[in-house]
């Protein structure tokens, strides 16, 4: 690996850095398919994915696989079809997924290559219920690029977790998303401590940089 990196904005380095999208995937990311918020008002929510936060991905992604970074998913999906391996919270929380369930999929427009690793998690940290740290350090992973939903929970939990274990990690601030505005602003504030918070332009000039 490269030298012990000085700054969080330090840049990123060819063969060490993942672009990571976080529960991307049809049932949380298309209107009408989560149960739990069936006659709720989440219109500010899905806006600004199809408005801003899915076309940033999409450059995004497309950028990484140009500049050959490795390219990365979780979802919220249960290993069983019953969701008993799922979290207590999980259960509590009546979050289930089942294994191969089409509405758990990665939307369309971020669909994984057949080599692209996708991680299935039954908890909010995907470095709790995942064997995420032990693949990113057999990839060589140090630089960890961070995109998904929901900004205050399932992508905070992923910033704090990466940072305590050792990872450089990046958030891109305009492709994230959670339910209101106020929400969003109050947890980039909250877990910027732990990651150099940024934007789709400046990540996607950096992963142009890496492909030149």
């Amino acid at each position: 690996m490269t030298a012990f990196p000085t700054r969080r904005d330090a840049p990123f380095v060819p063969g060490e850095t993942a672009m990571f999208f976080v529960d991307m995937q049809r049932i949380w990311c298309e209107r009408g398919l989560d149960p739990a918020h069936a006659g709720q008002d989440f219109s500010y929510y899905h806006d600004r994915l199809d408005g801003l936060v899915v076309p940033n991905q999409r450059k995004l992604l497309e950028a990484a696989r140009a500049a050959k970074v490795e390219v990365m998913h979780t979802i919220i999906e249960s290993l069983t079809s019953h969701g008993r391996d799922r979290s207590l919270d999980h259960k509590l929380s009546d979050m289930h997924v089942p294994k191969g369930a089409p509405e758990g999929r990665v939307i369309p427009a971020l669909e994984p290559l057949p080599d692209e690793i996708v991680l299935p998690k039954t908890s909010s940290g995907v470095f709790n219920s995942t064997n995420i740290d032990y693949v990113l350090r057999n990839l060589g992973i140090r630089y960890l690029v961070i995109a998904g939903v929901v900004t205050d929970q399932c992508v905070d939990m992923a910033v704090r977790d990466a940072a305590d274990r050792g990872y450089m990690v990046t958030l891109i601030d305009d492709a994230c998303a959670t339910y209101s505005d106020e929400r969003h602003r109050a947890a980039v504030k909250a877990f910027g401590g732990y990651c150099w918070v940024t934007d789709t332009a400046t990540v996607l000039a950096r992963f142009k940089e890496m492909a030149a």
